[in-house]
């Protein structure tokens, strides 16, 4: 099938993704793409945002090659569950984009770019105020007129949550896409505690455990050694530490709130979602076919294989870096 026949089967899309070999398993295709793909270079220049709270974030810049004057373009890049910009999933769409006349702007989440942020909370799958400040920056010291927000798993859940809980979404936005986002929080977080992802759920715990710890010699009077040891799975650091620090009452309050699901039919911009059915991530609700039958914003893709955020076709280019540059080159050539 033609890639324009396909952008114009909205608003849920047919996909042409066919995994090769192993990389139809979902598992393989996740582990791989995450650890074993060969991390693309990439040029990034650092620049602090410092927040109205007192706190920062990092953003990791990334400028158009494919001409010799100044773009007016910029994708804002927004990573997942303890990763940054430097992860290979963010450098391999940075590469992408640079090379077809966008700046790319990797945004680290709060203590995520190798420095510990400076408050006791830091950053969760529903806070879109941190992303509210960068597009303001953006809108006022930038000179940009086409923004797009591009999130892979909590990141993507961030970006649609922000399009969706705004009245008014600047002018200067015109596409988002969210990639292997688990819209519904608590149907995702009981898929991760199943016993076929166990090492990604280790994986994750792990690397919390390790932020607690740091944040606890930061904070002694708010984080406790015993407390730490409580920390046995998901659930208990969101209940331990997210919901504590981002005054939710407690785990499953943060899941309720700050799904994106709930918030989809406001998004008044055009939305890609590429959720594969083989990610084992997500729950049923993560594919929100009922919305997108209903809503000429969301266009909702389900390949069948792709795993979590491994949409494999070679090492240098994978199918969702390029579905991405249509779907947002589209949009603007149709503005």
């Amino acid at each position: 099938m033609q890639l324009n026949t396909i952008l114009n089967c909205m608003p849920i899309v047919p996909s042409p993704y066919k995994a090769k070999g192993i990389f139809k398993n979902g598992h393989f295709a996740t582990i791989y793409s995450a650890k074993l793909r060969p991390i693309p270079s990439l040029i990034q220049t650092r620049e602090r945002l410092e927040l109205s709270d007192g706190d920062f974030v990092d953003i990791d810049w990334s400028y158009n090659i494919a001409k010799n004057e100044a773009t007016k373009k910029v994708a804002v890049l927004l990573h997942g569950l303890e990763g940054n910009a430097q992860r290979v999933y963010m450098k391999g769409q940075a590469n992408v984009l640079i090379k077809n006349g966008w700046d790319v702007a990797g945004m680290n989440h709060r203590g995520c770019s190798g420095e510990e942020n400076r408050l006791y909370l830091s950053y969760n799958s529903g806070r879109t105020e941190d992303l509210a400040e960068l597009i303001n920056h953006l809108l006022t010291h930038k000179n940009y007129e086409e923004i797009t927000l591009i999130g892979f798993s909590l990141g993507g859940n961030v970006l649609l949550k922000y399009l969706g809980e705004q009245k008014e979404v600047p002018k200067q936005i015109k596409a988002g896409v969210a990639i292997s986002t688990p819209l519904y929080l608590r149907g995702a977080l009981e898929q991760l505690v199943k016993t076929e992802n166990v090492v990604y759920s280790q994986t994750f715990i792990n690397d919390l455990k390790k932020k607690y710890k740091r944040k606890m010699n930061q904070f002694p009077n708010a984080m406790n050694a015993d407390e730490l040891k409580k920390i046995q799975n998901l659930l208990d650091f969101d209940n331990l530490y997210t919901a504590k620090a981002h005054g939710f009452e407690d785990a499953y309050d943060y899941y309720e709130k700050s799904s994106s699901l709930q918030y989809l039919p406001n998004i008044k911009i055009p939305v890609l979602i590429l959720n594969a059915e083989n990610d084992s991530f997500l729950s049923s609700e993560c594919y929100p076919y009922d919305i997108a039958e209903n809503h000429k914003n969301i266009h909702l893709e389900v390949p069948k294989s792709g795993g979590h955020v491994g949409f494999h076709v070679s090492n240098n280019v994978y199918y969702s870096e390029r579905r991405t540059l249509d779907f947002i080159e589209k949009i603007s050539r149709d503005e």
